[in-house]
């Protein structure tokens, strides 16, 4: 799976980099027809403490899944939007499963 990794306004690091490619290319264990995907960076300028605005997007046949989730920090974003994609692709599974 591709995974391209977008930093709107800002400059991301190496370390983060690595860490979002590792993290979604475990979605693979769930669905194994994605294609690629899209992840974008942003920072809010709120005085709230969850300014860290991630959005992912994932390819699959067919089909696209976006996920959207503001946290603390960037990595825990990750984290939040890879387990709902993960429930999204265990559900889209299930869905072509039962169609077959």
């Amino acid at each position: 799976m591709k995974v391209s990794v977008h930093a709107v306004n800002f400059t991301v690091d190496r370390k983060l980099v690595d860490f979002i490619q590792e993290r979604i290319s475990k979605l693979d264990k769930f669905y194994d027809k994605v294609v690629s995907a899209d992840v974008f960076l942003k920072v809010e300028k709120t005085s709230d403490k969850e300014n860290k605005v991630v959005e992912v997007k994932i390819h699959v046949p067919g089909d696209d899944f976006m996920v959207k989730k503001q946290c603390k920090t960037f990595e825990e974003a990750i984290e939040v939007s890879a387990e709902s994609l993960e429930r999204l692709l265990i559900k889209r599974k299930e869905k072509i499963r039962t169609h077959i």
